[in-house]
């Protein structure tokens, strides 16, 4: 990337899956990087990051955390299908509303948020969807809810002196993945896992070397629009833009690999290349939606552990189309997904045969 951003970040999230892959780009760029954990992380400090230990949601360890940070790259969140909304709340929204807050207060210029696209829940089929599509604010899982609130929170911010942006990469993969890939694997080998509705709804998915991409994609577009030549060097030598048309300020945008894939077929693909029976055996929406409704109602009132093995949530997210239009992505963020859905597949296969 030409004209690569050189200032000082912070990284919520920096020891998950995709946090993780962002600080080692930023780290090979030569970015000075802050990360803040709710534990120590001597690995990370080994590193020459800047570690801040405490929970998001702590202004004086937000206010800790952006000292000095030139954008703000918030990856961390509670996710899951299952549990308390407060918690989710609590980790969603009231931290990022935290992050917003001691951000402004340290002069920090952007704010490169991680949302997802079930802030658009809408319990249909989702086909070529655009950012057009209104938050939830009607779903059965307090994820989606949260993460749409806290997107709002982030948008809203959003200043020519505090510029913001938010992502919605896809359903995360690629090797070391510790929850999609391990989730199907499992439920498989254990003979839990049935092909939800027809076998024939269609998905994006994100590789983790482009969903990474994709964030540094954003914050480069807030500096350098695509559209523009409006980068204007500091005396400092840091980084500021003309951001009075910048296209990405302010907005949200779908990011994924754009090849929507049979998502039973491709579970299959994966199945059959480790060795495990494909999936034959299936389960209509309506059935599967019962079902979580019972599973819902069975973990609201007595106390079992875990997530659900169903709910209506799931039912809806493993029966329905969900792919999207990239155009706003490619256009206002330069954003072009590099690791292809087969090649990634390749890849994953043969790191889980030999691992």
């Amino acid at each position: 990337m030409s004209d690569a951003p050189t200032g000082p970040v912070l990284v919520t999230g920096g020891t998950g899956f995709l946090g993780s892959h962002l600080v080692n780009r930023l780290l090979d760029a030569g970015r000075t990087v802050t990360v803040v954990s709710r534990s120590a992380q001597p690995q990370l400090a080994a590193r020459g990051i800047r570690v801040v230990t405490g929970s998001l949601h702590d202004l004086s360890v937000c206010a800790k955390a952006v000292k000095g940070a030139e954008t703000v790259f918030h990856v961390a969140a509670r996710v899951g299908v299952w549990g308390r909304h407060e918690d989710f709340y609590r980790d969603n929204v009231v931290s990022t509303k935290t992050l917003l807050a001691a951000a402004q207060k340290a002069h920090v210029a952007r704010f490169v948020h991680t949302s997802t696209p079930s802030v658009v829940y809408n319990g249909r089929d989702l086909a070529g969807a655009d950012e057009s599509l209104p938050l939830t604010t009607d779903c059965p899982s307090p994820y989606p809810l949260t993460k749409a609130q806290a997107e709002a929170k982030v948008l809203a911010a959003n200043r020519d002196d505090f510029q913001t942006v938010a992502l919605r990469p896809h359903l995360i993969w690629g090797v070391g993945d510790p929850h999609l890939v391990p989730r199907i694997l499992a439920r498989a080998r254990a003979g839990r896992l049935r092909i939800v509705g027809s076998g024939q709804n269609r998905v994006d998915m994100v590789h983790i070397t482009n969903a990474t991409q994709a964030l540094l994609d954003a914050e480069h577009a807030l500096i350098y629009s695509p559209h523009s030549n409006s980068h204007i060097p500091n005396d400092q030598g840091s980084d500021q833009t003309d951001h009075a048309a910048n296209p990405a300020a302010g907005r949200a945008f779908f990011i994924t690999n754009d090849e929507p894939v049979n998502l039973w077929e491709w579970v299959n693909e994966l199945l059959v290349a480790l060795g495990e029976p494909p999936l034959t055996k299936s389960i209509s929406l309506k059935a599967a939606s019962k079902i979580g409704r019972i599973c819902e109602t069975l973990w609201n009132i007595l106390p079992l552990k875990g997530e659900p093995p169903m709910t209506r949530f799931i039912a809806a997210e493993l029966a329905k189309d969900h792919w999207f239009d990239l155009t706003a992505a490619k256009r206002d963020l330069g954003y072009k997904p590099t690791v292809t859905m087969s090649a990634g597949t390749a890849e994953l296969i043969e790191h889980l045969r030999t691992s």
